[in-house]
This record gives structure tokens, C-alpha cells and sequence, in this order.
């Protein structure tokens, strides 16, 4: 059974819970570092971040969905990210907050929804199995370390990079 639970759009005031949250997921996040992060994404279009709180305003869990593009096949909508603490699980929340991420993508004019789940998550994969999702790859992600020098900018422009 599910407590009384409000699911809306985030906001810079969710910030730190979203960051105490991440952290939970396995990655440490300081609020400073979410609200920098927040601010990009709450002015995009192609993201949305919904959370689910209590009557109290305590945020209890997050999603972020945004829209994906590649060159080699049709824009498809990603989950970023997706948790309910420990403690809320198993109540339907987690359901909630895919759902309300469907509906974005659904009004968005996708038809394709991708999760990613690191591979030691049995019981997560089982449980966006019953809601619908089916395995389509598996795949090894590799990233790589790149110093900055000082004279790069701290954020890419789309509009002005030569590299876009």
C-alpha cells in the first residue's frame, strides 16, 4: 500500500535531497554539485526530472528522463536516473515515478523508452521486467579521465562549438 505520496516536477529547492539520493544510488553527489547539475537540466526541454514527496514536502525519490539523440537511429527517450530510498521501496512509488516518466515521453512524441541498470542489480532488472521493459544489449561502458587546461570554457556551447 502506498502512504500518501505527491509526485510533481523538480525544483532548485529539491536539490539536496536529490543529491542525498544520488548519493544512496552510488554516487556521491554534495547539493552544491546537484543544484549546479539541476540548473542545466530544469532549463532544457529535452529533460525532465519528477520527484515523488510526502505530504511533509520530504522528497522520497527521483526521475530523470530526457530525450536522446544519435545520428544512427530514432530519438528514443533515456531514464538518467531513478531511485525511492530504502525505506519508501516496494510501494508502489517506484511504479509512480516510471509511469509519470512514460507520460513525459509519451507527450514528448517518443515511442521508445531505454533504462540502463548496472548488471549486479538483479532485483532491479526484475522489477522494470514487470513493468514492461525487456533486455535489448548488453554493453561495457568505458570512460576516460581528460585534464582541462584553463583557458577551455567549464560548459559547451551547441550553438558556437565547432566540434557539434
Amino acid at each position: 500500500m502506498m502512504d500518501t505520496v505527491d509526485f510533481r516536477s523538480a525544483t532548485m529547492d529539491d536539490s539536496s535531497a536529490i543529491a542525498d539520493l544520488s548519493t544512496q544510488l552510488g554516487y556521491p553527489t554534495s547539493s552544491i554539485q546537484s543544484a549546479n547539475r539541476l540548473g542545466v537540466i530544469l532549463d532544457s526541454n529535452e529533460h525532465a526530472i519528477l520527484v515523488a514527496c510526502l505530504a511533509d514536502g520530504t522528497v522520497v525519490g527521483w526521475v530523470h528522463v530526457f530525450l536522446a539523440f544519435r545520428v544512427e537511429s530514432d530519438t528514443f527517450a533515456e531514464i538518467g536516473g531513478f531511485i525511492v530510498t530504502e525505506e519508501f521501496r516496494r510501494r508502489g512509488i517506484g511504479r509512480c515515478l516510471l509511469a509519470a516518466a512514460e507520460e513525459w515521453v509519451i507527450q514528448s512524441g517518443i515511442t521508445k523508452l531505454r533504462i540502463r541498470s548496472r548488471s549486479n542489480r538483479v532485483g532491479t532488472h526484475t522489477f522494470y521486467e514487470r513493468l514492461g521493459f525487456s533486455k535489448s544489449k548488453q554493453q561495457h561502458v568505458f570512460d576516460k579521465s581528460l585534464k582541462i587546461d584553463a583557458g577551455h570554457r567549464g560548459s559547451v556551447d551547441a550553438a558556437t562549438d565547432p566540434v557539434r
